[in-house]
């Protein structure tokens, strides 16, 4: 596009440049924090805590330390799948 092309776009395209940039950060912050594994770390001691308080049942504490530990298993799956690729893509 020539100069002038990209001065006459400016108006419209400075601010979707913008609106993309600030929609890929936020998905990035997203991604981040849903693969923390300090949130499931955190929901484990909190299950155990109630177990111990009597608040849960022996069976509902399985349940759902089995669901935080699969999620968990995921959770590294997916994270060793993307240090795999970091390499691929600066290259």
């Amino acid at each position: 596009m020539s100069i002038l092309g990209s001065l006459i776009a400016l108006p419209v395209a400075g601010p979707l440049g913008a609106l993309q940039w600030i929609a890929r950060q936020v998905a990035e912050q997203a991604l981040q924090k849903m693969l923390d594994p300090a949130r499931i770390e955190q929901a484990l001691r909190l299950l155990e805590r109630q177990l111990d308080n009597g608040e849960i049942t022996e069976e509902a504490f399985e349940a759902e330390e089995s669901r935080l530990l699969e999620e968990l298993m995921e959770m590294r799956a997916i994270q060793a799948g993307t240090a795999a690729e970091e390499p691929a893509d600066a290259a």
